[in-house]
């Protein structure tokens, strides 16, 4: 009887992914395969689902879009792609999902979510006020005779 309720499952898995070829896909991209119901999906396309059956801490997870602000997103998934309001969702600070209960709208939420941009030309780097401990040299300006 057991055998028959992991076969099931096995099946719900496959085909919930779109047959033999979406659950490979999805198997290589993300590196694991669930089964759940889908909770909703934010205005970049990610896809958040919930089942009840996993342990806590794994029971919440999103499938991230392949596409975010113009910017291929397939291969390269990133956490900071998650919005904030999904984020108090999925790290269960709160139970009801944004698509249920709205977040409050704060100053410090942007409207379009951006990437994290360390490691990039774009990342931040904060202006120094300490004065150098060492200085550079500077050749001269006039060549030597």
């Amino acid at each position: 009887m057991e055998y028959l309720q992991v076969l099931k499952r096995g099946l719900q898995q496959v085909s919930g992914h779109g047959g033999l070829r979406g659950y490979l896909r999805m198997l290589f991209r993300t590196n694991d395969v669930r089964v759940g119901t889908l909770v909703g999906e934010d205005k970049y396309g990610n896809k958040y689902y919930e089942d009840t059956k996993q342990f806590f801490g794994r029971h919440r997870w999103v499938i991230y879009t392949t596409e975010m602000n113009g910017k291929n997103t397939y291969w390269d998934v990133d956490g900071s792609m998650v919005p904030p309001e999904w984020h108090r969702w999925l790290h269960c600070m709160t139970d009801d999902p944004p698509t249920v209960k709205p977040p409050t709208a704060r100053k410090f939420i942007w409207t379009n979510h951006k990437f994290n941009l360390s490691g990039t030309p774009q990342q931040y780097v904060p202006y120094s006020t300490t004065r150098k401990k060492i200085q550079e040299w500077v050749p001269p300006s006039t060549p030597y005779k």
